[in-house]
């Protein structure tokens, strides 16, 4: 695999993190609750969410004892040290991609999340291969609906590329935990992308 970053990947990477450092900030504005507890997954040092929710708690989990995380775990199983609803926001920003089940790690958030709680997530969509590896997956908005179908779906904020209609850079979404909701994935109906 090439590790060169080209100049439309440079471009691409700086336009997903403004993108998503004002996201963060929009989304911290929004959400009603200023104090809690919140849980950045795989924080790798970014202090985007520190500053936007400075009124809160904020403990980190990752995978790896890199940035000394205060929990250390994989999000695709079952992580006993937090008990179910223990978390008010959890930010989980451009990690996505890199776990091996998807559908496990949102179920795992959400069970980690209090009802009502907000989840903050991300994942590029039009972005090359990138670290850590493995990098794995890529989502569009319907494949977010699938993934996020037992939460309150509140905002999905795409980050469009110049000259690809239709194939989003990125998504950035803000949902709230909905413990009530059991929707089978068979069940769900589409509406056409605007275009």
């Amino acid at each position: 695999m090439n590790s060169t970053f080209s100049d439309e990947d440079r471009q691409y990477l700086q336009m997903g993190r403004n993108h998503l450092n004002n996201f963060v900030n929009k989304a911290a504005a929004e959400i009603p609750i200023k104090k809690g507890r919140l849980l950045e997954i795989g924080a790798q040092g970014r202090s985007e969410v520190q500053v936007a929710f400075n009124g809160f708690d904020i403990q980190s989990f990752d995978i790896v004892n890199t940035h000394n995380p205060d929990f250390l775990g994989d999000l695709t199983t079952h992580n006993p040290e937090i008990p179910n609803q223990t978390f008010d926001v959890i930010a989980c920003l451009e990690v996505l991609e890199h776990t091996l089940q998807p559908f496990d790690a949102v179920a795992e958030l959400r069970r980690m999340l209090r009802d009502g709680g907000y989840l903050i997530i991300s994942a590029p969509l039009n972005f090359r291969i990138h670290g850590p590896i493995p990098d794995c997956w890529r989502f569009t908005e319907f494949g977010w609906r699938v993934l996020l179908k037992n939460f309150d779906i509140l905002k999905i904020d795409e980050l469009k590329a110049p000259s690809r209609p239709l194939f989003p850079i990125k998504y950035n979404i803000l949902a709230q935990c909905n413990h009530a909701k059991q929707i089978r994935a068979q069940d769900l109906v589409f509406s056409p992308v605007k275009m």
